[in-house]
């Protein structure tokens, strides 16, 4: 990838800062590492903290009701900073900006620069043209223009790096706008996936998360048309992931039930790699209500994958999504919704009050369910679920686990004198140890759970074993993983690139030198 020209500064400074925010999922996150790759491409540098940056980047989210009041009111904040500084710029991408486009600027004509879902590389052109033309520049494009991986990353973390399989999502469910602001599903080739895995593990990373909208849906929309389609594709990036050598823990999101399949069950249970993790989107309880979100499994069926799941691997610990207050859901639904969460005992669960998403099926279907019963009833679903999570990481205690410290400083571990650290199962567990000092972020340790709250395990008899990671020596000196662009453009075959390069069983190794992009 040719790298843009650095963009110019007031006399006498030096490369202008930015900050990127973000809000919603995994996959908003993901693509904010990518903004930033692309900022630092072209001669920005991160804002240190606190102070005032001269470029602030919003990665927004357009999945519930108060994403837009949000991203309005810190727009609103900035609007005095604004004024005094107008040398200062302010962009808006993601989810909701695809969503309101040149309304956006209307509401907001203080912004310069408007992106979408399709365009994250465009940032740089677009702001040298705003600030170029002194107007505000607006460009949304309705189909991917490139993957993201082909572009550059300034990854987070030192130790977990995310890893997209797809874009987009064939699914319809009523209450989802997702598909209609990131588009149909495009899956990469599984040689880019497995490039670019083995790239964040050379750089010293122990855990990767692959990515999508429906991970498990991978193999059916390749945009390599030579691929075919390949259904037990993702099962197979599973173990040929798993084996790269260096990479310890391997974990996916999310899954779709209805196309959750045993092959990719046995690829969990069989690879060591794979952590005893999953997330399954359950929404409701309700086969009723299921039909109406359009979601194509019913109770009986995400019961058997659950046992599935845990009959293959005993210490699983699954966590769901559920949606409170469907129009039409009834009491009856509901108690349905609160008997499944009691037959399922899941680890943990992401609750939602539903709100109407302008632009999907749901937002105009009759028998609204009003507010004040919405909240009621998530209310007797979250202290099920808290009392449910706390029963099952009670089970935890006395139990040898192994965690990856992550970089966590927050008052409450300041206080309690406490690091954290994540188990294989996905569970955090925040641990003492007599030389905590000489523990980094990234480094992996074992120890024994004695305690447990309902979001969170204590591990409070000290360390048991503690092992010096690259990724704790890089995370010591304040350094993240940066992978370079990865994969070729939609539809454009790199010249030279090994068949082996693109079948699921290929080396991560053998695929990454004809399958980077340059």
């Amino acid at each position: 990838m040719k790298a843009y020209s650095p963009p110019t500064a007031p006399a006498g400074q030096g490369a202008r800062s930015y900050q990127v925010r973000t809000h919603g999922c995994q996959m908003n996150v993901h693509d904010s590492e990518r903004i930033s790759g692309v900022l630092e491409d072209a001669g920005y540098v991160r804002a240190t903290d606190g102070a005032d940056a001269d470029l602030v980047v919003f990665n927004t989210c357009a999945v519930r009701e108060n994403a837009d009041n949000k991203l309005y009111g810190n727009l609103s904040h900035l609007a005095p900073i604004k004024q005094q500084r107008p040398d200062m710029q302010i962009a808006v991408g993601g989810c909701l900006a695809q969503k309101d486009r040149g309304a956006v600027v209307d509401k907001a004509p203080w912004v310069d620069v408007v992106f979408g879902t399709h365009n994250l590389g465009s940032l740089p052109v677009l702001l040298e043209r705003a600030r170029h033309n002194a107007a505000a520049e607006v460009e949304i494009l309705d189909s991917l223009k490139e993957f993201p991986s082909t572009l550059p990353a300034r990854r987070e973390s030192s130790y977990a790096g995310w890893v997209s399989v797809s874009v987009g999502c064939n699914n319809t469910c009523t209450f989802c706008i997702v598909p209609a602001l990131r588009g149909k599903e495009v899956d990469r080739r599984p040689g880019d996936v497995l490039a670019e895995v083995q790239a964040l593990v050379d750089e010293g990373v122990l855990e990767v998360t692959l990515l999508g909208q429906n991970v498990n849906a991978y193999g059916m929309s390749f945009v390599d048309p030579a691929l075919g389609r390949q259904r037990s594709a993702f099962a197979d990036l599973l173990r040929t992931a798993g084996d790269i050598d260096g990479l310890e823990r391997l974990r996916f999101t999310s899954p779709h039930p209805a196309e959750f399949t045993t092959d990719v069950i046995d690829a969990m249970a069989e690879t060591p790699a794979v952590c005893p993790q999953l997330h399954m989107p359950l929404q409701s309880g309700s086969d009723r209500v299921l039909r109406s979100m359009r979601r194509s499994y019913r109770r009986t069926r995400f019961l058997s994958i659950l046992d599935e799941v845990r009959d293959r691997i005993p210490d699983a610990a699954i966590s769901t999504d559920i949606i409170v207050g469907f129009p039409g859901e009834t009491e009856e639904d509901f108690a349905q919704t609160l008997d499944m969460v009691a037959t399922a005992r899941f680890a943990s669960a992401f609750t939602f009050q539903y709100s109407p998403r302008p632009g999907t099926p749901a937002a105009t279907m009759g028998d609204q369910v009003p507010k004040e019963v919405v909240t009621e009833r998530y209310l007797r679903l979250t202290a099920l679920q808290d009392e449910i999570c706390l029963q099952e990481n009670r089970r935890t205690v006395g139990n040898r686990v192994e965690l990856l410290v992550t970089a966590d400083s927050g008052r409450k571990s300041a206080e309690t004198r406490r690091r954290t650290g994540r188990a294989r199962d996905g569970r955090l567990v925040h641990f003492t140890a007599g030389d905590a000092e000489s523990i980094r972020a990234g480094d992996v340790i074992e120890t024994v759970v004695t305690g447990a709250a309902p979001h969170h395990l204590i591990a409070d008899d000290g360390v048991l074993s503690h092992r010096r990671t690259r990724a704790g020596d890089a995370s010591a000196a304040g350094r993240t993983a940066q992978t370079p662009p990865i994969g070729v453009g939609l539809g454009m075959p790199a010249m030279g690139v090994p068949a082996v390069a693109d079948a699921p069983g290929a080396t991560a190794g053998g695929s990454c030198g004809g399958g980077c992009g340059s």
